[in-house]
């Protein structure tokens, strides 16, 4: 499905770095983008720190914009591994999963590139705006268009090449059959980059794209260890560090004797339902517990 064509401008904070263009035979552009060759971008527009561009490995989790509970839980914890474990996040700015994955590992203190369709100055999709500030504040946007320029139907799937080529391993959460993140994972394995996908169940459209990548040879996660693997990394501990008289610390004590339903942990923890849910929350984030499609939460 192509991508409508975004209006509106965008105006960043004065604490935001300043727009930057890099050539490609300047030595800050990233190395990885010379495998794409005579496709390589020319020049790069970016905002944000050219320090976290250091940051290796990257990862790019992407998917599709109308994502389930399911896949928005699931990128929540692959992202949250990975931030612990040190790795960087790279996505599209796209609603549902990327957003997801942004949001994420901002939360987590952790490095995140967005790779745009658009210029710097173009807020897509509008209700982006902030999340777009908040990168440039705390991570990278990175760009091939002039920050003017609003982008078109193919400038969209064009940026997938980038985000496939400043990656090592590409991991898709949920693609419907003609997911732009299909099209990622396509360009990934021409640069002979590693790709994943998540499965889902065979009659959901947001996992037909996934499903079939794996049918076709791309690595299955079947757990958030597997996805650490195929960037070498290794999960890190995961008991939080938190103060025990607080939110998040009544309900990882509420759960030290096994799964609970919700009702059940707002019972034995002493929290109303909306601040069971926001620890819960944050728990789940920092890959401290998760939450099961029957309803229970357990610690990891």
């Amino acid at each position: 499905m192509n991508e409508p064509r975004p209006r509106r401008g965008l105006s960043y904070p004065d604490d935001c770095p300043v727009e930057l263009r890099i050539e490609r035979n300047d030595a800050r552009y990233p190395s990885e983008l010379e495998d794409l060759r005579e496709n390589a971008p020319p020049h790069l527009w970016l905002r944000g720190s050219l320090d976290q561009l250091e940051v290796r490995p990257r990862v790019a989790i992407v998917g599709t914009r109308r994502a389930t509970p399911y896949g928005q839980r699931v990128t929540r914890e692959l992202t949250g591994a990975f931030v612990r474990a040190g790795a960087c996040i790279v996505s599209g700015l796209a609603r549902g999963i990327d957003a997801a994955a942004h949001r994420t590992a901002l939360e987590l203190d952790g490095v995140t590139i967005a790779v745009l369709g658009t210029g710097l100055d173009i807020a897509y999709p509008v209700g982006h705006r902030d999340l777009q500030r908040t990168i440039a504040r705390q991570g990278v946007l990175i760009t091939e268009l002039d920050p003017q320029e609003v982008g078109a139907p193919w400038t969209f799937p064009k940026r997938n090449r980038i985000i496939a080529a400043l990656t090592s391993l590409t991991i898709v959460v949920e693609a419907g059959p003609k997911s732009g993140a299909l099209n990622t994972a396509e360009h990934a394995r021409d640069l002979q980059r590693t790709v994943a996908a998540v499965p889902g169940p065979i009659d959901q459209p947001q996992s037909a794209g996934t499903n079939e990548l794996i049918r076709d040879g791309a690595h299955m996660l079947a757990s958030i260890e597997d996805a650490l693997a195929l960037a070498g990394l290794t999960s890190p501990p995961r008991a939080p560090r938190v103060d025990p008289t607080g939110d998040v610390g009544l309900v990882w004590t509420a759960l030290a004797d096994g799964a609970l339903d919700l009702d059940s942990l707002c019972h034995r923890s002493g929290l109303p339902a909306a601040q069971c849910m926001a620890a819960v929350t944050r728990l789940e984030i920092g890959g401290s517990i998760e939450c099961a499609l029957t309803g229970e939460i357990r610690r990891r």
